[in-house]
């Protein structure tokens, strides 16, 4: 008999690699206050004739000024089954954006990521580029974006790897209704090792702080590496959020 302990929330399918996705609208024209953050997460535990446990988090703060957004963002998983680890994963990044009229707008971005079960002892991207603001109305949101960028990977087997890329990306958001939003997002990291990244989500408010959040996240890679061959991996996670 398997005892379950479901904590902030229910991971499941959990197969991870580099979906660092940054999905949150951050159009300073349309903020409605200073500074906005969440805080999402998760973790299921089993016990009894198997033992496992899941652990997901995740946080998103975005500071406005009348023209300019700025972002920091991490990510934290891990997932063992009889007290041997399975996944590991953790990433952080950085990002500017500056509103050069009503619609468009110059952004930079940095990210970390460490997932070494997939291949990765590290993995550092730097871009920068235009964005368009096609949508920025209450109830639905659009930009796309690209530019140049550089990516140092780190494997896991040893060796490492500098490469130039060009990056694109498109976020989409729907206010379903005053306490449902749904969000796509979407990137690419083209380069000898071509990335794509998804991230399909729906936050449903519970009150003015706390809300649940479901995710399913897909990331394709054309050539990765030996010790992780598969090209696709996916992640569905339910966690319950905390919106400061």
């Amino acid at each position: 008999m398997a005892l379950l302990f479901t904590g902030s929330a229910l991971v499941s399918h959990y197969v991870v690699a580099d979906d660092n996705v940054f999905t949150v609208m951050d159009d300073p024209s349309t903020a409605k206050k200073p500074f906005e953050g969440n805080l999402n997460a998760g973790y299921l535990a089993q016990s009894g004739n198997s033992k496992s446990s899941s652990l997901t988090a995740e946080t998103t703060m975005t500071w406005y000024n009348s023209v300019t957004a700025w972002s920091l963002w991490g990510n934290a998983s891990n997932n063992s089954s009889n007290d041997e680890r399975s996944s590991e994963k953790y990433s952080a990044g950085g990002r500017g954006r500056y509103n050069w009229t009503d619609y468009d707008y110059l952004f930079g971005q940095a990210s970390w990521l460490s997932d070494r079960y997939n291949g990765y002892q590290a993995r550092d991207v730097f871009t920068a580029g235009y964005g368009r603001q096609i949508w920025n109305g209450p109830v639905h949101s659009l930009r796309v974006e690209f530019g140049p960028g550089v990516r140092y990977d780190e494997y896991t087997e040893g060796g490492d790897k500098t490469q130039a890329l060009g990056y694109a990306a498109g976020s989409y958001a729907w206010q379903l209704s005053d306490n449902a939003k749904f969000s796509q997002g979407v990137s690419l990291l083209g380069a000898d090792d071509t990335t794509v990244n998804s991230e399909t989500a729906l936050n449903v408010a519970i009150n003015s702080h706390f809300g649940l959040k479901v995710a399913y996240n897909v990331t394709w890679n054309s050539n990765p590496p030996d010790s992780a061959p598969e090209h696709t991996d996916t992640r569905t996670t339910v966690t319950l959020g905390y919106r400061m």
